[in-house]
């Protein structure tokens, strides 16, 4: 893919995360990012065929930048500790500066399964993410940092407080910036999770 073409995909991932995340997934069109981007309707469906299809775009291109982080941390010589606390940290910071890519988790892709039932089935565009999550755990057991136990449970419970913590962010319910429950979110895991 050229250049240009590849710039322009991502302008048109970028705008329509922008309207789902504003607008609703539902109540978006896309007439409506067409509109926004100032091209025809047709030039959006020579990038993609289908709303739904750019939305397992989309989650791919979220789990791409996640992934992409966490591998960043998995590859530091950091302990199993300190590597949450900074997992927890860029996933709050992301939550802050890229508010919608945790919203069209939480609120697309969590909650429209059925539109990511044909070609993300399970985990398969969240890949990137859950492989660095694995990765995470996988050595923090074989440096008897972390208990083995269930990968499930222990994702559930990491990504259950993290996402939760964003949520109540999300509507105005903490007392304090989110930022400033890092560390005390970041031992609560670790200590639900250490050997």
């Amino acid at each position: 893919m050229s250049n240009i073409k590849n710039q322009r995909r991502q302008e048109i991932i970028q705008e329509a995360l922008r309207l789902f995340a504003s607008n609703g997934f539902h109540r978006t069109t896309i007439p409506d990012i067409a509109k926004s981007l100032n091209m025809s309707v047709g030039n959006l469906y020579n990038y993609f065929k289908s709303k739904d299809i750019l939305a397992q775009e989309i989650l791919r291109y979220i789990s791409s930048y996640l992934g992409t982080k966490l591998k960043e941390i998995n590859e530091t010589p950091l302990s199993s500790k300190a590597k949450i606390k900074q997992i927890v940290t860029i996933y709050f910071q992301t939550a802050q500066n890229e508010p919608e890519m945790i919203d069209f988790f939480l609120r697309v892709y969590l909650a429209n399964r059925d539109v990511f039932d044909n070609g993300c089935e399970g985990m398969l565009c969240v890949n990137e993410f859950v492989t660095e999550i694995m990765i995470f755990f996988e050595e923090g057991v074989s440096n008897k940092e972390l208990k083995n136990q269930d990968f499930f449970s222990a994702f559930g419970l990491f990504m259950g407080y993290l996402g939760g913590m964003v949520f109540l962010n999300g509507e105005k319910l903490l007392t304090k910036e989110l930022d400033e429950y890092i560390d005390d979110i970041s031992q609560n895991i670790y200590n639900a999770l250490k050997a």
